[in-house]
């Protein structure tokens, strides 16, 4: 089963319209997705948000070795990164903490409120919660976090049809990284 944490409804979108056999259910204060292959959650933004809703699929669904969790989401990045660039994360920096997942890959610091300018090169707002999550079950193997570049510390020029057509572009990308 694929698990899939985003924090956004157009996130979220973007995956329907890809899959277009999803059914919408209620899973605690949660809205999810679900087919025979793939579980969605929306989480909404924020740490405490993505620890819950990441923990609640955790609680709910029985865990398997071919289980894949993942976190995905748009970003705000450094002018170095092209708007649209899918991003696989390698460690998160969190209240000044460093935590490791693959060193090969981009770092990304969590914040807790929008950065409007950054001396962070990655910024998002949920990366840490889904982390903290997944990390303290031994039972999950395969977790992956990917971003995608929204804007260049600009969020108000975020819209909900740019973000989703954002992540829908990227759908591909993404199920040929973790095999899906």
């Amino acid at each position: 089963m694929l698990y899939i944490v985003t924090a956004l409804k157009p996130e979220a979108q973007a995956f329907v319209d890809y899959h277009k056999n999803l059914k919408k259910e209620k899973l605690d204060n949660f809205t999810i997705f679900k087919n025979k292959r793939l579980i969605l959650i929306i989480s909404h933004i924020g740490v405490a948000n993505a620890r819950i809703a990441t923990q609640t699929l955790i609680d709910h669904f029985d865990i398997t070795d071919d289980d894949i969790y993942l976190n995905i989401g748009i970003c705000g990045a450094s002018q170095n990164y092209a708007i649209g660039t899918l991003l696989t994360i390698g460690s998160i920096t969190y209240k000044d903490i460093n935590y490791q997942l693959n060193m090969q890959k981009n770092n990304i610091t969590c914040l807790d409120t929008e950065a409007e300018n950054s001396k962070c090169s990655i910024v998002d707002m949920e990366s840490y919660g889904f982390y903290d999550a997944v990390i303290h079950n031994p039972a999950i193997k395969k977790f992956y976090i990917f971003k995608v570049v929204s804007d260049h510390f600009e969020p108000k020029n975020v819209t909900k049809e740019k973000t989703k057509a954002l992540i829908f572009k990227k759908i591909d990308a993404i199920n040929e990284q973790i095999n899906f």
